[in-house]
């Protein structure tokens, strides 16, 4: 086996934005994408600093900033009593501090980018209707076994396959997610839908009793992203199924008016039953290792999965581009070892997010709103540097611990 090729298999933001960035350091990359066309579903997402310093990195900087929205700031409502409990600026302090903005916006926009760079660069190739099911390896490299009983052989075997990858089912064998019971209802809508009293450049979050509602816009204000979440204890993983407004509703009678009232404003909602994992110690298996959801499946309540995946993708590119195929499975070792403690940390604190400030009832909710309404800007700043202020590169020291040792 001589094919001095990296293979990627899965062809979502992740892979491809690795695929990227090896083929800036010169590196052959074949993707290998399950389905028969290139795309992604879904609708907004959020992109905090930590992923504009990745998309420098990784040389698409100025593209994605041409197609974010940039949002004044972070809030969050009480959506019992319609009260704001606190915001985040997200202007020229926080910039400073964190080194880049804070913005929104359609995932579909934010893999085009990634899509477009990679059919550019000469080192990419694009395979769809390829899915990966397994793989072998020897002593000379590694062949994906595709779906139907082909082979396809590289030096090494990167599994970007998602939440249900099949590389990590063969790696770890560690059986499902888990589910959360977190129901999560999506829909897009023209901005002049939305309600004119709620068009604000901010990504809001009005947080109730075992449900959340958040809103932002998108597409350079053309459309406004909606998202409500339910906990309810859903006992089954679900994905995209299309669902009446009614039962949308449902979750959120509760719910003041002014906050309820956007569930009516869209048709086409789609839900999703929330799935993650708990973190593992262990990424690789020889020349095979595991990125973005497929290594650490998050929740969306720090929104952060696709930055996680993008500063995977810096981490391998930065290790392969330093050291080619020389010690490979080290190289491995060593990205697992890079990222590991970063992601399990946001794995897990999006779990209590969702737990104590997203879903919290009665005097637990009462405590959120007391403590986080005495938090100044600059305290929020101190709170959210270490994930914010990242690139990719440091590994697990954090921004506190990174002050604490003078580094």
């Amino acid at each position: 086996m001589t094919t001095d090729r990296i293979l990627i298999a899965g062809g979502g933001i992740g892979g491809l934005a690795t695929a990227i960035g090896l083929a800036q350091k010169g590196l052959d990359v074949l993707v290998l994408e399950k389905a028969s066309q290139l795309g992604e579903i879904g609708a907004g997402i959020q992109l905090g600093p930590n992923a504009f310093h990745a998309f420098d990195y990784l040389g698409v900087g100025e593209t994605a900033r041409q197609m974010a929205v940039y949002i004044d700031n972070l809030r969050l409502m009480d959506a019992l009593t319609g009260v704001e409990i606190t915001r985040i600026p997200l202007g020229d302090a926080f910039r400073a501090r964190m080194g880049n903005p804070y913005a929104v916006v359609h995932r579909g926009d934010l893999h085009g980018v990634f899509l477009k760079a990679c059919q550019a660069h000469p080192k990419v190739e694009l395979r769809t209707s390829s899915g990966v099911e397994g793989y072998e390896q020897d002593d000379t490299g590694v062949r994906a076994v595709l779906a139907d009983g082909s082979r396809v052989e590289g030096r090494i075997l990167i599994g970007a396959d998602g939440l249900w990858s099949n590389i990590r089912k063969q790696m770890l064998q560690d059986g499902p997610p888990r589910v959360s019971g977190h129901t999560t209802y999506r829909s897009v809508i023209p901005t002049e839908e939305m309600p004119e009293d709620l068009r604000w450049n901010a990504a809001t979050l009005w947080a109730g009793p075992k449900c959340h509602i958040v809103h932002y816009p998108l597409q350079g204000w053309k459309t406004f992203n909606l998202v409500v979440t339910y906990h309810n204890d859903a006992p089954e993983p679900v994905a995209g199924k299309p669902v009446s407004r009614e039962e949308v509703r449902r979750g959120f009678e509760h719910v003041a008016p002014v906050a309820r009232q956007i569930i009516d404003k869209a048709d086409d909602w789609k839900l999703w039953v929330l799935c993650d994992r708990d973190p593992v110690m262990n990424w690789t298996d020889g020349k095979v290792a595991l990125l973005g959801d497929a290594a650490h499946p998050m929740l969306q309540y720090f929104a952060q999965g696709a930055c996680m995946a993008m500063e995977d993708a810096v981490s391998l590119s930065h290790l392969m581009g330093e050291r080619g195929f020389d010690g490979i499975e080290q190289t491995l070792v060593d990205y697992q070892n890079s990222r590991r403690l970063r992601a399990a940390r946001v794995q897990l604190q999006s779990r209590e997010i969702g737990q104590h400030v997203y879903h919290p009832a009665g005097a637990h909710a009462e405590l959120r709103n007391a403590v986080m309404s005495a938090r100044s800007p600059e305290e929020w700043y101190d709170q959210i540097d270490w994930l914010y202020g990242s690139t990719g590169l440091e590994g697990a020291v954090s921004a506190e611990t990174r002050k604490a040792k003078k580094i």
